[in-house]
């Protein structure tokens, strides 16, 4: 009987372990490429209130996940603004996101983003995710993490996931232009590839 008793006990913790697994298989976080994206409204750092659907004319956005402190975020700022710079003009503006929980991580609050926007003289819009639930959404883990959208009839579509380049701290020893890529190649009606590379940077402080 004990035996018994003890192969039921195995069992149901084989079938409870196998529907956890089934689920964990299910369970999807954040954007894959090819999926369209919901639209936001977050503040930005001139007090006004953002959503993509603003961008009327845009042909697609450069979402960029970064922060105020981050090294890998601040050695990627003027490559940001220089991703701005280029592709604005051609309707695919970069639109930045932080993430950080100015409770958990210390110099990310919104006065604080101000201040780094006004010095650095921002050219983009700077959003303050205030609820972390953007970044959430999107299934950014690292600052900075990019994800390239294209407008598609009436979505927007995920074309680009990753880093910003090939070289997180030097911007003098970049050989692949990941973002730069992916959109020239939108812009010129080509498959992008990469699709997908790794961000690597600080994890977001949420």
């Amino acid at each position: 009987m004990k035996s018994l008793k003890v192969l039921i006990a195995l069992t149901l913790v084989m079938v409870v372990s196998a529907i956890a697994i089934a689920s964990l298989g299910s369970f999807k976080s954040g954007y894959e490429i090819g999926d369209a994206v919901g639209d936001f409204r977050l503040k930005n750092v001139d007090g006004s209130m953002v959503s993509l659907s603003d961008f009327e004319e845009a042909k697609g956005f450069i979402v960029v996940f970064t922060c105020n402190t981050c090294p890998f975020a601040i050695a990627n700022q003027e490559r940001i603004q220089a991703l701005d710079t280029q592709f604005k003009p051609k309707g695919y503006p970069v639109i930045a996101i932080n993430p950080n929980d100015p409770e958990i991580q210390a110099g990310e609050s919104f006065t604080e983003m101000q201040d780094l926007a006004a010095s650095k003289q921002f050219t983009y819009p700077y959003l303050y995710d205030a609820n972390h639930e953007i970044y959430a959404e999107y299934g950014a883990t690292k600052t900075p993490h990019v994800y390239v959208l294209q407008k598609k009839d009436d979505a927007l579509e995920v074309k680009y996931i990753g880093a910003i380049d090939d070289s997180v701290r030097d911007a003098s020893t970049v050989t692949t232009f990941f973002v730069a890529q992916a959109v020239e190649a939108l812009l010129n009606d080509q498959e992008v590839n990469p699709e997908t590379t790794k961000a690597i940077g600080c994890s977001i402080k949420a």
